[in-house]
């Protein structure tokens, strides 16, 4: 079954180095360096791309400063009516979107330093997203705003801002962002990819634009309650929408999409199973993935999908870890991929033309050097100058992707997806880590 698997790979960290070679296929981001085999390269996030959301994290949830949602809606209102909004404007922050893009800040990249050292690359720019005060938002009702989540106010006296998401695509006239003030409406896909991993902030950011277009996808897809088709409206400042028809009122809560996504491994032979969809960019191989189906398993997901798309028969399988996906299509607002490994048992390929355009097995030094020469460094350069470019006004109707190289001059014969996707985490694991060990568990069942 068709999912949504990132095609352009991201950053490198040529100062990190992987875990001891083939011990253990367990991420867990930040462990120390170890010894590493030459050439190659195994990166760890602190979270996967998309988590680790700084509005949603169990601290501020808990916090006595933390807003709940409908006293930050009545203060939203109150600032939107022009009630002391000079004076408690910082208190609400709003992130405005058109179609399905965030609006993004970029700066000019910092000059190098002068030293006596040899010359370095300047740091690429750096993008953020752009905030605004709500008395920039004219002529938008307070209902239509999401309520994103709140940060700050511990300690200090000072109050929580809370922030918020707002779909501008229909509002005429105003004015959001510009050459001038070194904003745009940024594809998030685009954003995910220029976004530097080991810049904190700037994953926290990309997070927050994930949680925030998958909310405002959601709200534009369930316009109608599925009970009886009355029209729904928002409730609990847009976390939630409402059946307007009194005599059915049904909650309706947003929209997640599970997807299972493994790598299927033969263990005798050392190599693991790849494959290509043929939208995917020359030479890039990914692991299976597809939609789990009503009254299925997760484990259950993996053998299905794993047996329909390439005829291989699959036992055991052991749990990996999640990423939230709010960069699928508008339909499918928020996928939530479900990584596991999977041993395989049989060999034969049988690949489902339909649904794949290949598969083959992949010996581990050859993953090993897709993932060692892939220029996952150069494309997320590459990509955030090309963020920068679009906020100054610049190659206006250009693909942010074109021209993205993700491979040194001699191409190597293939490479995996990059460092925001969790298909780079599963394959770069069992590559320089080895195949897990199989708990006594009801997941080999």
């Amino acid at each position: 079954m068709d999912t949504c698997i990132a095609s352009f790979p991201a950053t490198s960290n040529p100062t990190q180095q992987p875990p001891p070679a083939r011990q253990s296929a367990t991420n867990q981001p930040g462990l120390p360096p170890a010894h590493r085999a030459p050439l190659a390269m195994s990166i760890h996030l602190r979270a996967h791309a998309f988590a680790a959301n700084p509005l949603r994290g169990l601290a501020g949830t808990r916090s006595s400063a933390a807003v709940s949602p409908s006293a930050a809606a009545e203060a939203l209102r109150a600032l939107l009516d022009g009630a002391d909004a000079a004076a408690h404007s910082h208190l609400s922050r709003v992130l405005p979107f058109r179609r399905g893009r965030p609006l993004a800040r970029s700066p000019d990249p910092p000059a190098p330093s002068s030293s006596s050292s040899p010359p370095s690359p300047a740091p690429p720019p750096a993008w953020r997203l752009a905030w605004l005060p709500p008395s920039r938002v004219p002529g938008v009702p307070s209902d239509v705003f999401v309520f994103l989540g709140s940060h700050g106010g511990e300690g200090g006296g000072e109050e929580a801002a809370a922030y918020w998401a707002v779909d501008v695509s229909e509002v005429e006239g105003a004015r959001f962002g510009g050459a001038g003030e070194g904003s745009a409406f940024v594809d998030l896909r685009t954003l995910m990819v220029a976004a530097d991993w080991r810049d904190k902030d700037a994953m926290g950011e990309l997070a927050i634009a994930g949680h925030a277009r998958a909310l405002l996808e959601w709200h534009n897809t369930a316009k109608f309650c599925g009970a009886c088709g009355a029209k729904a409206v928002p409730t609990e400042a847009g976390t939630r929408k409402q059946c307007s028809n009194e005599s059915c009122k049904k909650r309706i809560y947003p929209r997640v999409d599970p997807v299972v996504i493994m790598l299927v491994i033969d263990k005798e032979n050392d190599r693991a199973l790849l494959s290509r969809q043929s939208r995917f960019v020359p030479r890039m191989w990914s692991c299976l993935a597809g939609f789990i189906e009503p009254g299925e398993s997760l484990e259950e997901a993996v053998r299905r999908e794993t047996w329909e798309e390439t005829g291989i028969e699959v036992g055991q399988v052991i749990y990996h870890s999640s990423q939230p996906w709010p960069v699928g299509p508008n339909t499918m607002p928020c996928q939530l991929m479900v990584g596991f490994f999977a041993y395989a048992k049989s060999l034969d390929i049988h690949v489902d033309k339909k649904e794949l355009e290949d598969a083959q097995w992949h010996s581990c030094e050859d993953v090993k050097k897709a993932l060692t020469f892939a220029e996952y460094e150069k494309a997320q350069r590459s990509s955030a100058l090309k963020v920068n470019q679009i906020c100054k006004g610049a190659e206006r109707g250009q693909s942010a992707s074109s021209g993205l190289s993700v491979e040194s001059e001699e191409p190597a014969p293939m490479f995996v997806p990059g460092p925001y996707a969790i298909a780079h985490h599963l394959i770069s694991s069992w590559a320089f880590e080895g195949a897990p060990k199989v708990p006594s568990s009801f997941s080999n069942l």
